[in-house]
């Protein structure tokens, strides 16, 4: 391994590190809400407004804070997210009433939203074109193994010690997060762009950056109308015991960092086509599931596929907005970024709360082909964009993530 790709590695796990405590916090109170309540005395559904005002501060605050300091070089921008990071989940632990709680919940998932716009721009820039969509998925590893470990140790820690541990240890790490970036990240980063008010019209109303958007919402969105309520249909349809249901999660949040790792590969070399195919295999785990999952053995074998294809798509999504990017509004490339993380996140709120009008309508077992549906929509959109892209001839992304120019 030659010095430079060493020092993109390094830097890279520093990234990881600060999306592992990112991701943390993101799914954290999920665990927590039934002892945020008991404490707080108030009710479960004020309490979840812990999760829903996060995933809108991340939705609104991406794009806005993104733009906002679009002109901060990259790694002091990166030290002052840590550090309002740190002081939100700060606020958090030491929230004595439910509006101090959710005040810190919304500076935390402002930090998030700008980390996880810039994060990926600067994860492709430490590395070669075709290396791209590897370096993304390293850093989202970072999310995807506080899905496997963060969370249920922070659930635990907060059932033996009270709720603000949790909030306590995610600052632990945070300040390990900070300290990473300060030594690992180089300095010489690309330096921001200040993007103006026309470059950022330019991203809302350029179709095919649109589509893309869309893409996102539906194919990433699509898993949560399901995963949502995973807990339940595993135990009230499928008929295990709750403590097997742990170790089910916790199999199934492997299954999605293994997902992660190929989703990159397959997307270093055609981010497109690789996204139409794991989109199609999605759907049809999806719809595959609505009849395996009262069964054991294949409801298992359905949920751990349906966990690899559920962060696949990340690493292809992320490379793909950037090169559009790239070729459409240049000097936007992190706000398009950002956007596209507003996009992840809207998918989130749209699937959590399609699957829990399923659920009160017509069943839990009915969230499987609904999400199969959602994500059927990206298959299509996912198809037309591939015919755009073919169609006028000017423009495509080829081998190695290189734009092909044909007249």
């Amino acid at each position: 391994m030659t010095e430079g790709r060493k020092r993109s590695t390094w830097a890279l796990l520093a990234l990881a590190i600060s999306a592992f405590a990112i991701g943390t916090t993101e799914f954290i109170s999920v665990g927590l809400l039934p002892l945020i309540s008991r404490d707080l005395q108030i009710p479960v559904t004020t309490a979840g407004l812990t999760v829903t005002l996060y995933a809108l501060g991340v939705t609104i605050g991406a794009p806005v804070l993104t733009s906002l300091t679009s002109s901060v070089p990259r790694k002091t921008l990166l030290f002052w997210i840590m550090i309002f990071f740190i002081a939100g989940n700060s606020i958090a632990a030491g929230a004595t009433s439910i509006s101090m709680l959710l005040l810190g919940r919304v500076i935390s998932a402002f930090a998030h939203g700008v980390f996880m716009s810039i994060g990926s721009t600067i994860a492709a820039d430490l590395v070669t074109e075709d290396r791209r969509a590897s370096a993304i998925s390293l850093m989202f590893t970072g999310l995807t193994v506080a899905t496997v470990t963060g969370v249920p140790l922070g659930t635990y820690l907060g059932q033996q010690l009270g709720w603000r541990t949790a909030f306590v240890a995610i600052v632990i790490v945070g300040v390990i997060a900070l300290i990473a970036n300060f030594i690992l990240v180089p300095s010489n980063l690309r330096k921001g762009v200040k993007t103006t008010f026309g470059d950022q019209l330019k991203l809302v109303t350029n179709a095919r950056l649109l589509l893309l958007f869309m893409i996102t919402m539906l194919g990433y969105g699509g898993t949560f109308v399901v995963f949502t309520y995973l807990s339940p249909l595993l135990t009230e349809v499928t008929g295990f015991s709750a403590s097997t249901v742990a170790i089910i999660l916790l199999v199934y949040g492997i299954a999605i960092a293994i997902g992660n790792m190929i989703g990159g590969k397959l997307a270093n070399k055609n981010p497109l086509a690789a996204l139409f195919g794991m989109f199609v295999i999605q759907t049809i785990i999806l719809f595959i599931m609505f009849a395996t999952v009262p069964f054991k053995v294949a409801g298992l074998i359905t949920i751990f596929f349906m966990g690899i294809m559920a962060f696949m798509n990340v690493p292809g999504l992320q490379v793909y907005v950037v090169i559009l990017a790239e070729r459409f509004v240049p000097s936007a490339k992190d706000v398009a970024s950002a956007i596209n993380i507003a996009a992840f996140n809207a998918g989130i709120a749209i699937g959590a709360y399609l699957g829990g009008v399923i659920t009160d309508s017509i069943g839990l077992i009915h969230t499987t082909w609904v999400g199969g549906i959602m994500v059927a929509g990206a298959v299509v959109l996912t198809g037309w964009s591939r015919v755009l892209e073919s169609k006028n001839g000017k423009s495509r992304v080829g081998k190695n993530n290189q734009e092909v120019v044909c007249s």
